[in-house]
């Protein structure tokens, strides 16, 4: 559900975060706010998604669009043993291809067109993850950049660090969103398209007992909280400052 997979693209991102070596609260979590957003793309390819209803006539279109494209590939790819299916949703967007495609295209973006590329990349990652989320997560980006833009120091650079990391940020909301879809009893053809058993399109999944339905106990009371409670961990500061002393006090 979008929920989930916008709390999972959002401890992707702090993730990201803490590998590219950004440690400043401000900076992680506009890039965990971008990741959380981007980890609900790969359904545009669904009319029904909040990704397809988000602006209207206008993403209803790339929605059409998407489904298409993806369509007239999966027709000219398709192995002899890959499903009777039209090929429209679960396809295209679901796949590494798409996330690397769009990882290029956010820092070709970002490079040619600078604050105004990054402003339109994060505000549409706020606006997908807000809309699943809630409006918190503007609340909390919004205190992030009043924070950030209070403090001293060169705010021009601070910018620069978060956009030279942006096309990642964005890939890794889509690939976080392709991990959660293989958990499920569909799976996804996220290595399109390598070849496997005779499907271009071969659906990763985990074994059999590993898989949950959308929707149900397993996402909602275990997967879902588990992922807020390290969302609120990843935090920078947070495990240092709060779980460190707490756990050396029962040492």
């Amino acid at each position: 559900m979008g929920r989930t997979h916008a709390l999972s693209g959002w401890c992707a991102g702090l993730g990201v975060a803490y590998a590219v070596d950004v440690r400043s609260l401000h900076q992680s979590v506009l890039l965990a706010a971008t990741t959380a957003g981007f980890a609900l793309l790969p359904d545009l390819d669904h009319s029904g998604a909040s990704a397809s209803r988000l602006l209207g006539p206008v993403t209803a279109l790339l929605c059409r669009i998407l489904r298409a494209l993806s369509a007239a590939v999966y027709a000219l790819t398709k192995g002899p043993r890959d499903e009777k299916v039209k090929g429209k949703h679960r396809h295209l967007t679901h796949t590494l291809l798409f996330a690397i495609g769009l990882w290029y295209a956010t820092n070709a973006a970002t490079d040619k067109w600078g604050p105004t590329a990054v402003g339109v990349v994060v505000l549409s990652g706020l606006l997908l993850a807000e809309a699943v989320l809630g409006d918190w997560v503007l609340f909390v980006a919004g205190a992030g950049v009043i924070a950030w833009l209070g403090t001293a120091g060169n705010h021009v650079a601070d910018l620069q660090v978060v956009s030279g990391w942006l096309g990642l940020a964005v890939a890794a909301g889509c690939v976080t969103h392709c991990i959660g879809d293989a958990l499920t009893k569909s799976g996804c053809p996220f290595l399109f398209p390598v070849p496997i058993a005779g499907e271009t399109w071969y659906e990763i999944r985990p074994p059999k007992a590993l898989r949950f339905t959308t929707g149900t106990w397993v996402e909602n009371g275990l997967i879902a909280p588990l992922l807020i409670i390290g969302g609120v961990l990843l935090l920078p500061g947070v495990w240092t400052t709060y779980v460190e002393p707490l756990t050396a006090a029962f040492d």
